[in-house]
């Protein structure tokens, strides 16, 4: 099975060429028998038991590595706490709780179901929770903080440009944000802003500064006919910006607030996860710029199976992971970094 599209920033944070489900045969599609059921029924491994070791962040070449049938004791430190598999299909457990900072959310406290997922590369939960989380890290819309990161950095060029009588479709290609090459579509520049997000490029081969870039010359310039002031034109863009969409529920967060942010804790096996905000914030390089993207995405399941949370790869790099086939159950202990 091969992944031929995915959404932006899946393809900058986990870049592979196809998945390897290691799910049980329950959810397979056709009954097919898994690859790991086909290890353990040939006996090519010594246990039933496979575990996951992620080294992200570190200078290393190693990015982590699986073990088939037992765990590297290089890989982790300390012992594993190890909770049951509550339903087969996903590896799917308990969650007892949830804080923010030292604070019980009070989400789970009529428990909560979690999947533990290498294949997710954040970590999903229901929407109010995220709400919860977003206030208190500042996240702001991603779509919309990168539209006010152009004109923070390059409206001043802008300005100028368009005043001293440069044609509009010319200006991104001026200050470095287009190819000589781009197309002026003005009835599509907002849905590019918000495509190209999605996509990683707009239709015409962008990228999403280059769309954003072209969407605040034309809101600008529109204004200039009207003999708008610098001012209340910049603080028309602002809030313009703020009401762009935001797609995949992903936020963003000022770079430099992440040591003031909170830890996150999950309570499993009634031992506390604790993730801190290094962990739970992607920053992602784009050029000369990063962008800081909170870790948590919205998932919504009704009762009685959610709410519902899935543990993906911001989970499994702090904290390793043993998936014990034969017993049934989950371990997690503190994940080695080198």
């Amino acid at each position: 099975m091969e992944a031929v599209t995915e959404w932006s920033l899946t393809l900058t944070l986990a870049k592979f060429d196809g998945i390897l489900g290691l799910g049980f045969r329950e959810i397979s599609a056709a009954n097919a028998l898994p690859i790991w059921y086909n290890m353990v029924q040939q006996g090519v491994v010594s246990q039933k038991v496979f575990s996951f070791w992620l080294n992200r962040g570190s200078k290393s070449d190693k990015g982590g590595e699986i073990v088939f049938g037992g765990v590297d004791p290089k890989h982790f430190k300390g012992n594993h706490t190890y909770v049951q598999v509550t339903q087969r299909g996903y590896w799917q457990i308990s969650l007892e709780d949830f804080l923010i900072g030292n604070q019980s959310t009070g989400v789970c406290s009529g428990g909560c179901a979690a999947i533990v997922d290498s294949g997710t590369s954040f970590i999903a939960g229901p929407t109010a929770i995220l709400a919860k989380i977003n206030e208190a890290i500042g996240a702001k819309g991603l779509v919309s903080m990168e539209c006010k990161q152009v004109v923070f950095e390059y409206g001043d060029q802008m300005w100028h440009l368009l005043i001293s009588g440069l044609e509009p479709e010319k200006v991104c290609s001026s200050i470095g944000l287009c190819s000589n090459n781009h197309s002026w579509h003005r009835s599509k520049m907002i849905e590019e802003v918000v495509e190209s997000e999605s996509a990683g490029e707009s239709k015409d081969g962008e990228n999403f500064f280059c769309s954003a870039c072209k969407t605040a010359v034309l809101w600008i310039h529109t204004k200039l006919l009207q003999n708008g002031t610098k001012e209340r034109i910049f603080e028309y863009i602002d809030k313009l910006c703020e009401r762009l969409p935001n797609l995949k529920g992903q936020v963003a967060v000022d770079c430099d607030s992440i040591p003031r942010m909170p830890p996150v804790s999950f309570i499993i096996g009634n031992k506390s996860f604790e993730l801190n905000p290094k962990q739970y914030i992607r920053k992602v390089q784009r050029g000369d710029s990063a962008i800081c993207v909170s870790g948590f995405v919205p998932l919504e399941v009704p009762p009685p199976q959610g709410p519902l949370w899935v543990l993906g790869e911001i989970f499994m790099e702090a904290y390793h992971t043993v998936f014990d086939f034969g017993n049934r159950r989950i371990g997690f202990a503190d994940a080695a970094q080198y």
